[in-house]
């Protein structure tokens, strides 16, 4: 772990900026420190992503994070993917502004390494290997968990980054209805109606929503590949959901869930059409996804020591991009789980796990329709001894493309004083190729290996009545990565590999520490992060690209009265990306409600107040300041 502190000393020195956000962030963690303690049982919430089983938040041994509805509702984010980097540490690589297509990084690692789950569906498409966040709404979601660091023994492929898990709304005893109408800068417009309860023995939620923007052109002038269109590039995102179920018993119960997704949004390319192949950079281009889950699920106590799971679930992930002649991709998942959670004695649990996994895709580019599937089998023990928390897991996958893969994952944590712990965990991971990489005509070969990883981290945490804090360092080895390799003498004979193919032809290293802490002092409530990453291709020892070494984050909310007041500042570092280096920024976003009615609000919020020009990554561009303005009506009045 020895790069770990390296990385922990030179990212401080690279800006002014960053040296006053970790004065900021210093004064959080003295605030939390100075907050008395509290019980153990008021600090006791429960996660499912960290065992697949509901669990202790205190009693886990991974990095875990949870967004709840209070910060949801609180956040200036204008998407998932926005929400994710503020309150989880994820770095955005985004092609434009909102709406636009792009990644994730998870702690170094890109997109197609994070498993990404609705309610425990795996989303995204089989063809690039990755979930796309962008087509996602905030108005679907109810909380969100991630669990940063190696997950493959309990997820499965890709997860190496971690996991993100998506929960929707769930029907509770008392009826609810909530909407939202707001309009903003650039032509935007945002519209959201939700409603949920229960009453003998059913439950339901659903929620609509429907965004609009005019943007900005996605790319801007001179663009190294002289695709720059001046015109606006805008987007269109509109989603639902539906969740009910049936107790028919106490302990029973029987569900089904329905989400779709559709972005439709605009970016800058070129085409290169018959009879003289010239560049032409003025059709309108664009992308129009679909995405949509259907899952059936059970979940029974069929004594006080078992407890069983079951879930038949169908993702389709429909992508069609382009202006005159459009490329259509179309994959579905189809997975079946059944789950077992075996209650030893309260402080110790058996959970087994069956998992299929079929997927399937069609695209224009594809010479014939292709397919695969995975079965997999996990065993996971997690156990309290006193003080100390410990918990194993091991996962066997069986892919009818490139065979079997065993991943496991041993985490321990003991519990040194009143609010304090230290955890360290180490585990394996693998990433599976993409349709992409096995199969593009041209590009794809068959014989492909996952990507393997194993990773290490240490972490301490300490909590109280109102204030938490933590830190962890980590390091994450892969080898194997999968890649262009231009030497067409290590690709297939075939004549349509004489410029290249897709091969395993890296190493990394991902090395990294992450500080968070916040504090709550009457209806003052502040919350810090500080991320530190120093990613490298292993074999040159060169950065990786869209990297950032640091990225902080700093918000605050305050309630008085009538009024909920809130500003919320973001930082990245500069960034390799293209051959040249993208520089730093920072957005300040503010927001305020006022509370009219016991259930009406009216609210605003200034996103880049500081009109701060933004390179996501290399010559395109994010929106400058943006006011929003709007009333929402909450019938619980929260």
């Amino acid at each position: 772990m020895r790069s770990s502190f390296q990385v922990l000393r030179a990212p401080m020195a690279v800006s002014s900026f960053a040296f006053a956000f970790s004065v900021a962030f210093l004064f959080v963690v003295c605030a939390a420190f100075s907050a008395p303690a509290l019980a153990q049982s008021q600090l006791d919430r429960v996660v499912v992503t960290a065992t697949r089983e509901p669990a202790s938040l205190l009693r886990v041994t991974s990095d875990v994070i949870v967004i709840d509805a209070d910060r949801i509702r609180s956040s200036t984010a204008d998407s998932v993917e926005d929400l994710l980097r503020r309150e989880a540490g994820l770095q955005i690589t985004r092609n434009g502004g909102p709406g636009k297509s792009g990644g994730f990084l998870l702690r170094g690692s890109g997109t197609n390494s994070t498993v990404v789950l609705i309610d425990g569906v795996r989303i995204g498409s089989a063809t690039l290997g990755q979930a796309e966040l962008d087509a996602l709404s905030l108005s679907q979601v109810d909380h969100i968990e991630v669990l940063r660091g190696p997950a493959s023994s309990l997820y499965g492929a890709d997860a190496v980054g971690g996991v993100v898990q998506i929960f929707t709304r769930r029907g509770q005893a008392i009826a609810q209805f909530n909407a939202v109408a707001m309009v903003g800068g650039y032509g935007s417009r945002q519209v959201e109606v939700a409603g949920s309860g229960a009453k003998q023995g059913f439950d339901y939620a659903a929620a609509l929503s429907r965004e609009t923007s005019k943007g900005v052109s996605a790319l801007r002038p001179g663009d190294q590949f002289g695709n720059y269109n001046p015109d606006a590039d805008g987007f269109g995102r509109s989603s639902g959901t539906v969740n009910v179920g049936f107790t028919p018993a106490t302990g029973h119960r029987l569900g089904l869930k329905l989400v779709q997704s559709r972005l439709n949004t605009q970016f800058d390319d070129s085409e290169y059409l018959a009879p003289n192949f010239a560049q032409d950079a003025t059709p309108d281009f664009r992308s129009r996804l679909v995405n949509q889950v259907v899952a059936l699920d059970y979940r029974g106590v069929i004594s006080p020591a078992f407890t069983t799971s079951l879930q038949f679930a169908l993702n389709k992930d429909d992508s069609i991009s382009g202006a005159s002649q459009p490329q259509r991709y179309l994959t579905e998942r189809k997975q079946f789980t059944a789950q077992t959670a075996w209650k030893l004695d309260n402080d110790k649990r058996i959970v087994a796990l069956f998992e299929h996994l079929g997927e399937s895709a069609q695209a224009d580019a594809y010479l014939a329709p292709v397919k695969r599937s995975n079965n997999a089998v996990a065993l996971g023990y997690s156990g309290q001894y006193g003080a100390h928390s410990v918990q194993a897991d091991v996962r066997r996958d069986n892919s009818s493309v490139y065979g079997g893969v065993t991943t496991g994952r041993l985490g321990w944590s003991i519990a040194v004083a009143s609010g304090w712990r230290v955890r360290a965990l180490t585990g394996t991971t693998f990433r599976a190729p993409s349709f992409n990489d096995l199969y593009f005509p041209d590009y794809g070969v068959s014989t492909i290996r996952p990507e393997k990883g194993r990773s290490v981290e240490a972490g301490i945490s300490w909590r109280a009545a109102q204030s938490e804090a933590s830190a962890t360092v980590y390091q994450n080895k892969v080898r194997d990565q999968i890649g262009f390799q231009p030497d067409s003498t290590s690709c297939p004979s075939a004549a349509g590999y004489q410029y290249g193919c897709a091969a395993n032809v890296s190493r990394a290293r991902l090395t990294g520490a992450t500080l968070a802490a916040s504090t709550s002092v009457g209806g003052l409530n502040v919350r810090g992060s500080l991320d530190f990453l120093d990613a490298k291709d292993a074999d040159t020892g060169t950065r990786l690209p869209r990297r950032a070494a640091h990225q902080e984050s700093l918000s605050a909310d305050y309630a008085t009265g009538a009024w909920n007041l809130g500003a919320s500042l973001l930082a990245v570092g500069s960034r390799p990306d293209g051959g040249v280096l993208l520089s730093g920024y920072e957005t300040l976003d503010l927001r305020a409600t006022w509370r009219v009615a016991p259930q009406w609000f009216l609210e605003a919020k200034l996103l880049n107040a500081t009109n701060r020009n933004i390179e996501p990554v290399r010559d395109f561009q994010s929106l400058g300041r943006q006011a929003w303005v709007g009333v929402r009506f909450d019938s619980a009045g929260l």
